[in-house]
């Protein structure tokens, strides 16, 4: 055996291990592995640094970037989170919510839409008193079904195209792996919709409730012109079982509704002043068709635009603000910033915000200047002031200009012809350049770990092949199943894939297992096609270990899960995969 090729394995086998034993991240983990390769001549500089060139890596990065800016717009909320409704039944309501996340996920990376996901069905399912986690792993499990049918959909695929690119093999078509990928997805959301509610855990959780004890604001939020609640009543608006909120009343000019009933028409300009705990309150600036009940002149004057942060600030007993309302105080003037609701120790406050005379004591939540927490944090005028996170609500008014980018970007990959790298890239200018998303915001969107890993991962597949460790790997393999014929040297590779993916990580998989996979088809004499589709749908679908992808990651902590949930649900969807792919893919691409 050649030194190269035992040096190779030896550090793949490393990598693995560490890997497996969480010694470092997978992209510290690669990278520490693709260093080694070019420093002991392997590979060459250009050799070792080429994958991060290839315009795969590139592309997903882009796609990070229109995943985000969607989330930014609010243009997921207004397509997936409109789709719930109301709990009709565990199987309906998953329904509803698995089909729409498989067909987007075709389209999007998967990861994104799961994150914007998880705190909308997080919500639902508090509202509806239901548990989160009967829904928050079909959530997962369905954003990954529905990627297998495009390149697109996941970073696993799309690094299958790009080492097909580097390995000279005919190009996939954007449509590629959709025969197999529609079969594994309609099986498996049959699993999720008939056999995984049963295997679910089903602890409700337990929500904030609006109590005497409650750190209860008053905020007053105002039905704008054009919105998609004038014309719903209370119920239909979902405002009325909210958790850690109570609608008080509805000022409509002359006319003070009060109480407010569930069948109560909301109308364009209304007034709706809310009493709840501050979360459930800043959930309320992410309402499409809400704005805060300020005068829209003094919001629109704030500098920072959308991006202006929220800030919650104690009134201290020397402030200037003593006895004097909101609106008498010329607040806007003096802070830069905008009072959205306040509240009283012990004291439900009456009245509209700009009416409230203010007293020591009083927190004030904020829509403020960018400099506010820079200029008045040591302020004599508030005891403390903080920034709160993901206050920040979607540019709703976006959200159609977000949707036509992405169309016109999957329309000019699949029928135009254009390479998705350039697709990807010309939808992020068009999403900055209409201020869907901010430089700043387009820079953060961008997973750098997932990068590094796919870039190494490419350049550690381009080493087994150089220096014959895949070739001698697949020798191996073919002489240990290749009289069985190639059906089962084809499962063997699938299982590795598998194997791999749950304890490792999907691209790694891929990269390790394509050049065998090739090599494998070569030494057989048979068409290489059948091999690499194996290794991009077995290094997919892995659902049984919550670590081995994003999207279960998200979901894990956020639904109370345990270790072994996943494993109850995931083990059998990982067979039915199997037996889905490893029957029809030597069906549909023969040897």
């Amino acid at each position: 055996m050649d030194w190269q090729i035992l040096f190779t394995l030896g550090l793949i086998a490393v990598a693995l291990a560490a890997m497996v034993r969480e010694l470092a991240p997978p992209d510290l983990v690669l990278m520490a592995a693709l260093v080694c390769l070019g420093a002991t001549g392997i590979l060459s500089p250009v050799e070792t640094f080429a994958g991060f060139a290839n315009p795969v890596v590139a592309a997903i990065g882009a796609l990070f970037i229109v995943s985000a800016a969607l989330r930014e717009t609010g243009a997921l909320e207004m397509t997936l989170g409109r789709v719930l409704g109301r709990y009709a039944g565990t199987r309906r309501s998953m329904a509803r919510m698995t089909i729409p996340v498989a067909g987007l996920s075709a389209f999007l990376n998967n990861a994104p839409i799961v994150a914007m996901m998880t705190p909308t069905l997080i919500d639902w399912a508090r509202r509806n008193r239901i548990a989160a986690s009967r829904f928050l792993i079909p959530l997962s499990y369905a954003s990954i079904l529905g990627s297998l049918s495009t390149v697109i959909g996941t970073s696993t695929i799309l690094t299958i195209v790009g080492l097909v690119d580097q390995a000279g093999l005919e190009p996939w078509h954007f449509f590629e792996p959709a025969p197999v990928g529609i079969l594994i997805a309609a099986a498996g959301l049959l699993y999720l919709l008939i056999v995984a509610p049963g295997r679910l855990p089903s602890e409700v959780e337990v929500v904030e409730e609006l109590t005497d004890r409650s750190r209860e604001y008053t905020s007053a939020m105002r039905v704008i012109e054009g919105s998609p609640l004038s014309g719903q009543t209370v119920e239909e608006a979902s405002l009325r079982n909210l958790p850690g909120l109570f609608l008080v009343e509805i000022d409509r000019g002359a006319h003070l509704i009060t109480p407010v009933g569930p069948d109560e028409v909301l109308q364009s300009g209304d007034i709706l002043v809310f009493a709840g705990v501050l979360s459930t309150i800043i959930d309320l600036q992410r309402i499409r068709g809400l704005e805060p009940a300020a005068p829209e002149q003094l919001l629109k004057s704030l500098p920072g635009g959308r991006n202006r942060p929220m800030v919650e600030a104690v009134v201290s007993g020397s402030s200037p603000l003593i006895g004097q309302s909101v609106k008498q105080s010329n607040f806007r003037s003096v802070y830069d910033a905008v009072v959205i609701a306040v509240h009283r120790n012990a004291e439900r406050v009456q009245g509209k915000i700009g009416d409230i005379v203010l007293r020591p004591g009083d927190t004030l939540l904020m829509q403020c200047a960018p400099e506010f927490m820079r200029l008045h944090r040591n302020s004599r005028d508030f005891y403390l002031a903080s920034e709160l996170s993901g206050a920040t609500p979607p540019a709703f008014e976006r959200a159609r200009v977000a949707l036509a980018i992405l169309t016109a970007m999957v329309l000019a990959v699949s029928l135009g012809g254009i390479h998705i790298s350039i697709a990807a890239f010309v939808a992020v200018a068009a999403l900055i350049g209409t201020r869907c998303i901010s430089s700043t915001q387009a820079r953060e969107a961008v997973d750098w770990s997932v990068l590094i890993t796919i870039g190494c991962g490419l350049g550690i597949a381009n080493a087994m092949t150089q220096s014959g460790a895949a070739h001698f790997v697949a020798q191996g393999l073919v002489g240990s199943v290749g009289h069985l014929g190639p059906i089962a040297t084809l499962v063997a590779i699938y299982l590795l894939c598998l194997v791999m993916a749950e304890t490792l990580h999907h691209n790694a998989a891929v990269a390790i297992m394509f050049p065998i996979a090739l090599a494998a088809s070569v030494q057989l004499g048979v068409d290489s096609q059948p091999f690499v589709m194996t290794v991009a749908i077995g290094s997919a679908c892995a659902f049984a270990v919550p670590v081995s992808y994003q999207t279960h990651l998200i979901v894990y902590g956020a639904g109370g899960y345990r270790f072994r949930d996943f494993i109850r649900v995931g083990v059998p969807l990982d067979l039915i995969c199997a037996a889905v792919a490893l029957t029809a893919i030597p069906r549909i691409w023969p040897f």
